[in-house]
């Protein structure tokens, strides 16, 4: 099974729902995936992925399911504390400023995420994109997932900067620091995900492609909006 992992476009974080300019991204993704034998459309219930997941689901004719585990994450710390109010972008820019290590799996016992409100965000992104895994076909069995039924397909999943990164780490036993310094996609950046579909066996992801967003050369905000 292939997963197609795309970011939102250009959104209104306020009424969360695209711009105009977002919509422009939503429809040059929409046709970049087009050939791609696309057999089902996820995406998670915030209206600025939902909007963009629903450009390809016109141009290809399929429902889009709405998924609230993929939901964008939040963050804070829960007692009030320094770190930008919790932001894991900004906390894992002044762990490398600092030389600390962002690939340490110990990462929650950081200053910086165990009084964080991400980290229950995160274990239930993880609890979901399990339980949809097996709806799938790929049961979790410590960190590899056992390939039950037929599972020749490609589906596509319209999410967030924060929660993809968080289903990556997820799905490939990484920390999720490394995730917010080396897989932040751009707008409607497209990552794919590979699973061996063979019967019955343990299955361990690769990656085919990760942050494209080729289609969308030259629709900068600032080309746009003259910023």
């Amino acid at each position: 099974m292939r997963i197609i992992f795309v970011r939102h476009g250009h959104p209104n974080y306020e009424k969360d729902c695209l711009t105009e300019l977002g919509h422009r991204h939503a429809e040059a993704v929409a046709l970049r995936l087009k050939d791609e034998g696309v057999a089902a459309i996820y995406s998670s219930t915030c209206g600025r992925a939902f909007e963009t997941a629903q450009h390809l689901g016109n141009l290809i004719g399929l429902p889009v399911v709405g998924c609230d585990f993929m939901r964008e994450i939040q963050w804070g710390d829960v007692d009030g504390k320094p770190y930008e109010n919790g932001h894991p972008w900004t906390i894992v820019d002044e762990m490398i400023a600092r030389g600390e290590p962002i690939m340490d799996m110990k990462w929650r016992e950081h200053p910086g995420f165990r009084r964080n409100r991400l980290l229950d965000c995160c274990d239930k992104v993880a609890a979901g994109a399990d339980a949809w895994l097996a709806s799938l076909g790929y049961v979790r069995e410590g960190q590899y997932y056992r390939v039950q039924g037929d599972t020749k397909r490609t589906i596509a999943a319209f999410g967030h900067g924060g929660e993809t990164a968080v289903m990556l780490t997820h799905l490939f036993n990484l920390p999720f620091p490394l995730a917010c310094q080396a897989m932040g996609p751009d707008y409607t950046g497209i990552t794919i995900v590979d699973f061996p579909d063979r019967p019955g066996e343990l299955a361990a992801p690769r990656f085919e492609l990760m942050n494209d967003a080729r289609h969308i050369t030259g629709m900068t905000v600032e080309n746009f909006y003259g910023a």
